[in-house]
């Protein structure tokens, strides 16, 4: 089945759409302008998908790492996120 051969490029997927959502809502509450976040938002994931198109077979020895690597990066943008819209940074 194809989807068995994708299937280790999952966890890639879906920490890159979550980084692209927490980057969004970092810019919202920093005041941007939603049209530009939108747009900027849009060329994230067009950038993504032409790394995870082209990139796949250079990058698969690295999945782990980079989805680690990923889990990491969400976890600390968040809390910063966070912080921020509490008023702490």
């Amino acid at each position: 089945m194809a989807l068995e051969e994708y299937k280790e490029y999952f966890g890639l997927l879906v920490f890159g759409n979550i980084e692209n959502l927490v980057l969004a809502s970092q810019g919202v509450t920093s005041g941007l302008n939603p049209i530009i976040v939108a747009i900027l938002s849009l060329i994230a994931v067009v950038c993504w998908l032409a790394i995870g198109t082209f990139g796949t077979k250079v990058a698969i020895k690295y999945s782990r790492v980079i989805s680690f690597m990923g889990g990491l990066i969400i976890f600390i943008l968040g809390i910063q996120s966070m912080l921020g819209a509490l008023g702490l940074i």
